[in-house]
């Protein structure tokens, strides 16, 4: 009896531990290694592509079911080695909800790691400097990865706390990588904090010579620049001759601020009549800066206007080439335009 007794025992523990070997195995190799256990699921082969379809891993789900989701689409052949290697790892409760995408080079013991870290497939948006705040909100809108919980610019106010009536320039254009089901107020409120943090960074150490007396100064000056150049070499000798005019009490005279005042109005021909009706934007008709940015402002442009470049020069005007020609006097610049303007039409 006692012999019998404890050959069932080891029976027993030669059984465990070839179920435990066998789990090891198993959630160590490769999904797509169709030589150690993984096996067709419902006739459907495992892939073993690097490009497997995305998987949506719901919020709220139990582990069974996440392991019922990854089996019925292909990625794992044995969903109770895997639930029993959660367990193991004693994370069955640490599964991030998303969309997830695995290769077949990736093993099960991956495959859990990825979902307890929440990697899930990162989509990226690409915010452009100079457009328009409202470009960059079509942009998210149309995302089809981006819920849509925005109501309008009022909205956007009160969720952020913007006193400005005009939120125009007040977010930084960079590249935002995002996870499927991100809400658009978030990407603004992330834009929006950037930039706040990159003007408070940089406004203490700002050029004497910077001539604007606040941040948001700084950020309209800059919108300009953005507009005016797309050249980095070119952009803190632009912002020093707008300096130079404004500390001389000479308008500014930009045509992107006209243009930005006439609003959907503008058709993409700028008249001398445009040019002579005044409104708040018309920096033909009023010294100054206008009331707000005109264009999502890139840190570069900031900088340039931080850190101008004053060499004596009120004028520019554009080569055709996309850089631009400099004069100090009026005259010069004459000949400059009778030269690169009006000799080209």
């Amino acid at each position: 009896m006692v012999r019998l007794l404890a050959t069932i025992i080891l029976a027993a523990v030669i059984a465990a531990g070839l179920f435990a070997h066998s789990i090891h195995r198993y959630v160590i190799s490769p999904i797509g290694d169709k030589s150690i256990s993984h096996k067709p699921i419902n006739n459907k082969p495992i892939n073993n592509n690097n490009e497997m379809p995305a998987i949506v891993i719901k919020a709220g789900s139990s582990f069974t079911q996440v392991a019922h989701t990854l089996q019925q689409a292909g990625v794992i052949s044995r969903p109770l080695f895997f639930k029993l290697y959660a367990m193991y790892e004693d994370k069955t409760q640490s599964i991030k909800s998303g969309e997830y995408r695995f290769s077949g080079l990736d093993t099960p013991a991956q495959i859990l790691q990825h979902l307890v870290g929440g990697r899930t497939i990162q989509y990226k948006l690409t915010v452009v400097e100079g457009r328009r705040f409202e470009d960059f909100l079509q942009a998210l809108q149309a995302h089809p990865k981006i819920n849509r919980v925005i109501n309008d610019i009022d909205d956007i106010k009160a969720r952020l706390n913007i006193d400005k009536e005009n939120i125009e320039g007040l977010f930084l254009p960079e590249t935002y990588t995002f996870s499927a089901g991100v809400d658009d107020i978030d990407i603004v409120r992330q834009s929006y904090y950037l930039l706040r943090d990159f003007l408070d960074r940089e406004w203490p150490g700002r050029s004497k010579a910077s001539y604007v007396a606040s941040p948001y100064e700084a950020l309209i000056l800059a919108s300009i620049v953005e507009k005016e150049t797309s050249v980095p070499a070119e952009r803190a000798r632009i912002a020093g001759v707008f300096i130079s005019r404004l500390t001389k009490n000479m308008p500014l005279q930009t045509d992107p601020t006209v243009i930005y005042g006439l609003g959907d109005t503008f058709d993409g021909n700028l008249t001398r009549k445009h040019l002579q009706t005044d409104h708040p934007y018309n920096t033909y008709t009023r010294r100054g800066l206008p009331p707000s940015p005109i264009a999502l402002v890139g840190k570069a442009a900031i900088l340039a206007v931080l850190h101008p470049q004053i060499t004596g020069d009120l004028y520019f005007v554009s080569k055709n080439d996309g850089t631009h020609f400099f004069s100090k006097t009026y005259r010069q610049h004459l000949q400059a335009v009778r030269k690169y303007q009006l000799g080209k039409r």
